[in-house]
């Protein structure tokens, strides 16, 4: 593989002094894709191959500039996408057609050849820092110099852009090129795959998947307040909710995936989908139910799609009179001292009453949904002074691919339990989860952790508490040494064995009081510590092993006998008849 780094070598092919001898294709035409920062090409790699398709008269390469703060990664991906990549230097020795970026803080050789900025995000709804001085700057503006030399052209979404750029930018006149918003028009076209991006991701159905997204910078949501996704993790039902986290590609280039995996590890432990920054933040939040945000595009994107949604921050950075300030002045704040499960609930059942919303903001900020591609590839071969090939049709969105799950297996919970019964006797066993490695439960003494959990987690609405863990899987001892209920990671194949795990593991494990394993059959085994068994059935349908013990947990504590006909299994708005057999004496702590 070719060298990544800067000190690339000059090309020889497809462009080079003497490249007409080592090419295979014509390449009337050259076109340079300048990268800089990993958020821009991200966005051309996107972009670009649904614009230029099948079409040998137009060379295509990639220069990186190497100068960015942010540019860790841009290299790796153009070379994994398979880019022929030259360095920066030589871009001044070849004479490109048209240069095309998604980044306009480039520094391009003086020259003729027009250059294309494309937007890596939506408009222009962000002041940055400027590299080149200290002050900060409008994002996405073209440097003064090529819209004085009118090499610079602007594509914008929506003309509201143009007059917003006019009024920062004079020299800017006549130099933006409306386009649309490709990205937006291929979240859209993806909308009836959203059930094959949620299995991908491991979402059940009936479970609702909330997507945190942050830009980049201290007044962004995971600059503020990093640890909001454990706190939505640990305040949301584990069986009912999922968490996504979407971080801007600045911030994975500017801190590293190593950083980011320790400083979001607790949340990691407890099942959050750390989105990667390449392309997967597509489906992913498609897939939403629902978005806490901040001043970022991704939360714009998730309004333009009708997404329940909340602002958990909103920065100072963020440009006044643009279409995120009016979604700003729209969509309700995030409190991140309050309840995440009734916030969340109340964004879904607020949206249900008004699920047009922020349609005027997506009205401002995108034009002519669905029709981006096709213009932009019109605008790419007018600057090229080349006809679009004669037989190809006009490019039109293509839906996502799936995204690649990114969650880790969740090993321990604290669990919650309550037990009704109606008139007729029929007990109810409600049960809800939260991950122990967002719960405060290390170390606890096993007398005081029913009321330690039962006050933390007042949201389970619990009369009764448990620490339940997979042993096989959980690498913190402190939580195996402190689990009430042992679960097996996998079904066992016979009664025989799943009664071997079992009192394994509760003899490995003294101060567990029952252990639990699904059989391959599709019913599950309960043992308690002074001997005795239940074998559970359900009605329809396997059973997970950990809610089955669940059930089983508070009819032992609750002293109420398991022969009095099926326990109703109710987890969220789900419930499952279960018909515990064996065996037929009350169910009791043992001496």
């Amino acid at each position: 593989m070719a060298a990544r780094s800067a000190d690339i070598p000059f090309l020889r092919a497809p462009v080079g002094h003497d490249a007409h001898r080592w090419s295979t294709f014509p390449g009337e035409r050259r076109l340079v894709v300048a990268t800089r920062t990993l958020t821009s090409t991200i966005r051309v790699l996107e972009t670009l191959p649904s614009v230029l398709r099948a079409d040998p008269r137009v060379t295509v390469v990639f220069a990186h500039d190497p100068t960015s703060a942010f540019g860790d990664g841009s290299l790796d991906l153009l070379y994994d996408s398979g880019c022929r990549v030259m360095p920066w230097d030589q871009l001044a020795h070849i004479d490109p057609d048209l240069i095309l970026s998604a980044s306009e803080n480039i520094e391009v050789p003086e020259g003729n050849c027009p250059v294309l900025v494309l937007p890596h995000g939506i408009g222009f709804q962000k002041y940055v820092p400027d590299s080149r001085a200290p002050r900060s700057r409008l994002s996405g503006v073209a440097p003064d110099a090529l819209l004085e030399a009118g090499r610079a052209w602007t594509a914008v979404s929506h003309p509201e852009q143009e007059r917003q750029l006019l009024a920062a930018h004079p020299k800017s006149a006549g130099r933006t090129l409306l386009i649309g918003d490709p990205c937006l028009d291929e979240l859209l076209v993806s909308a009836d795959r959203r059930d094959d991006y949620r299995r991908a991701l491991g979402v059940a159905d009936g479970q609702r998947l909330v997507l945190v997204s942050s830009t980049w910078g201290p007044t962004s949501l995971i600059g503020r307040d990093p640890g909001l996704p454990a706190r939505l993790l640990a305040g949301l039902p584990w069986d009912e909710y999922r968490v996504a986290l979407v971080l801007h590609p600045n911030v994975w280039a500017a801190h590293g995936a190593w950083y980011l995996r320790a400083l979001q590890a607790e949340a990691l432990d407890a099942g959050l989908l750390l989105i990667p920054p390449v392309h997967d933040w597509r489906p992913a939040l498609v897939a939403a139910d629902t978005v806490i945000g901040d001043h970022g595009s991704v939360t714009l994107y998730g309004a333009a799609l009708g997404k329940p949604l909340a602002l958990a921050a909103y920065g100072t950075d963020a440009v006044p009179g643009t279409a995120g300030a009016d979604l700003a002045g729209l969509a309700p704040r995030f409190d991140p001292e309050g309840s995440p499960l009734r916030q969340i609930e109340a964004l879904v059942r607020d949206h249900a009453d008004e699920p047009e919303r922020y349609a005027p903001v997506a009205a401002r900020a995108f034009d002519a949904p669905g029709t981006a591609l096709a213009r932009l590839r019109t605008a790419l071969y007018d600057l090229l002074r080349l006809e679009p090939p004669a037989a190809a049709t006009p490019p039109a969105p293509l839906a996502l691919t799936a995204p690649a799950k990114s969650g880790a297996a969740v090993a321990s919970w604290v669990v919650g339990s309550h037990m009704e019964a109606d008139a007729g006797g029929r007990v109810t066993v409600r049960v809800s989860r939260v991950p122990a490695a967002v719960a405060d439960v290390r170390g606890e003494e096993e007398g005081d952790l029913d009321s330690h959990l039962r006050a933390q987690y007042s949201h389970l609405r619990a009369q009764y508490s448990h620490l339940c863990v997979r042993p096989d899987e959980e690498r913190d001892r402190r939580l195996t040494e402190s689990a009430s209920v042992l679960v097996a990671s996998a079904p066992a194949p016979t009664q025989v064995a799943a009664l071997r795990w079992v009192r394994d593991a509760l003899a490995d494990r003294p101060g567990s009081l029952l252990a639990a394993t699904a059989l391959s059959s599709g019913e599950c085994l309960v043992a308690l510590r002074d001997g005795r068994t239940v074998l559970a059935r359900a009605a329809s349908g396997s059973m997970d092993a950990g809610l089955v013990a669940a059930v089983v947990y508070t009819l032992l504590r609750a002293g109420r006998p398991t022969a009095d006909g099926p326990v109703t299994l109710r987890v969220g708005d789900t419930r499952s008849d279960i018909e515990l057999l064996r065996p037929s004496a009350p169910l009791h702590t043992p001496p």
